[in-house]
Parts: C-alpha cells; structure tokens; sequence
C-alpha cells in the first residue's frame, strides 16, 4: 500500500488515490455507528490523503486545519480517535492533547509530526498519547494504530454508558431503598437492617424486593458489585454499640 509520504509527493489526484487503495469513491451506505476518525492538520495535503485512506477502512473522516475548529465541534457519542499534529498552529500541541485528555475521555489521541524530537515524544506519550508517528509514516503504521484507538474508544463508551444505566436505576430508589441497598450490600442481615433503621423485617424484605426490581439485580451477588461500582461506602458499626450508620453517598438518617 502506498505511504501518506508517496501520496504527497507525487501529487496523484483524488481518483487516482482511490484507485491506488482499491476502494470506490462516492456515497456508501453507513450505519449509525460508523467510527469517526478526527484528524487536525493545517496541511490540506496532509488532510486529503488521510480522508481518503480513513474512508477507505470504512470509517467517517472529519478533518481539520486549526484547533478551534475541531474544539468546536460538538462531543461525538461513537467510537472515535483524533490524528493530532502537534504542531497545528494557534495551540501548544501538548497541551492541546491534555486538555482533549481531560475533556474527551472516550477519544484516544494519534500524534503526528515533521519532526519528531525525543523530547515532544516523550511529552506527548505521557499526556496519554496512544501512538507517536513521524512524517512519513507508512499507512499500515497508522491504521493499526486507528484500529486500536476506535476499539479503545468503544470499550470506554460502553463502560460509560453501563455505567449511566446503573446510576439511572439507583436515582429511581426511594430515599430508604438506597439505605436498605447499602445496608445489605455491606453484609447485614434483613433483621439487623430492620434494627438499624427502626422497621420491622416483613418491611425490610419488601424494600430489598424493589431494591433488586428497581436495579435490575439477578442475584445478591450482582447487587453488592452494583453497590461497590457506584462507592457506596458504609461504615458499620462494632457489635452491641449504637453507632448511627455512616453512608458516604447517602442522605442522612430520618429523625
């Protein structure tokens, strides 16, 4: 396959890219979601020849000149990566990848450049850079690089949004449903829950049925992970004490 490098410089046209890496120019059909490939770039070259080459993975390009340009860009719910030259004028190229790092969680980060001193790359690694490629790169060497950084990307999404799924269940436990939640998924028993928070047991079983319904709970085990993946940290008390129950997430005890 012909190197980002070749492309430039011998200056082929558009269609005789396309030809050259096998894939056919005009509108394909494409899922909803398709990966998105971001690449900020102040070269036009630079930019054609990666929209096409993207394109061509059966990915959706979106390229760049300025870092402004992409900021502004709405947040994308889609497996994404960004091809950053960390030279793109207007921004610190490193900083601008922390700031991405901090803001864009579910986007891993390619940087590129004309020179590639060992300082930068030591810079930009560390900032979370996922690969460090100098011009002229070879296609393969970028693409293997996508290719991981789109899976990343998914693996983060999914993570988040299971991870918003169960914050969405917890939010629709009553107040004592959460406390009851805490209560169990810290090891007590529906007696020693009932004792703790002045209701009778019959009561406690109840609030632990809809605790289970409400969270989508197929077992006690799935609840106490549920419970320690959103930190709901309790305190118990020593044995024979009257402590009050600490729960660091929790509203505090009615009186």
């Amino acid at each position: 396959m012909a190197t980002l490098a070749k492309a430039e410089i011998s200056g082929v046209s558009t269609m005789s890219l396309a030809h050259m890496f096998g894939c056919e120019l005009g509108p394909s059909p494409r899922s909803l979601v398709t990966p998105i490939v971001f690449v900020l770039d102040e070269d036009a070259a630079v930019r054609e020849s990666l929209d096409l080459l993207i394109r061509c993975q059966g990915w959706k390009p979106e390229t760049f000149a300025s870092a402004q340009e992409f900021l502004n860009r709405p947040q994308t719910l889609v497996p994404s990566c960004l091809v950053l030259d960390v030279s793109v004028p207007g921004f610190n190229g490193i900083e601008l990848q922390k700031r991405i790092a901090i803001e864009r969680t579910d986007m891993p980060i390619i940087c590129i450049t004309t020179r590639g001193d060992v300082r930068t790359i030591v810079q930009a690694m560390k900032a979370g850079a996922l690969e460090f490629l100098t011009k002229p790169f070879d296609d393969d060497a970028l693409l293997n690089a996508v290719r991981e950084a789109l899976e990343r990307s998914r693996v983060t999404l999914a993570r988040e949004a299971e991870m918003q799924e169960l914050r969405d269940c917890y939010a629709s436990l009553t107040r004592r449903g959460r406390e009851v939640m805490a209560l169990v998924a810290a090891g007590l028993l529906n007696k020693q829950v009932g004792g703790e928070l002045g209701i009778s047991e019959i009561t406690v079983k109840a609030h632990r049925g809809q605790v289970m319904l409400k969270m989508k709970a197929n077992s006690f085990a799935e609840l106490v992970q549920m419970a320690a993946r959103l930190g709901l940290a309790r305190t118990r008390p020593k044995e024979k004490t009257a402590s009050p129950v600490v729960f660091s997430l929790l509203p505090s005890r009615p009186h």
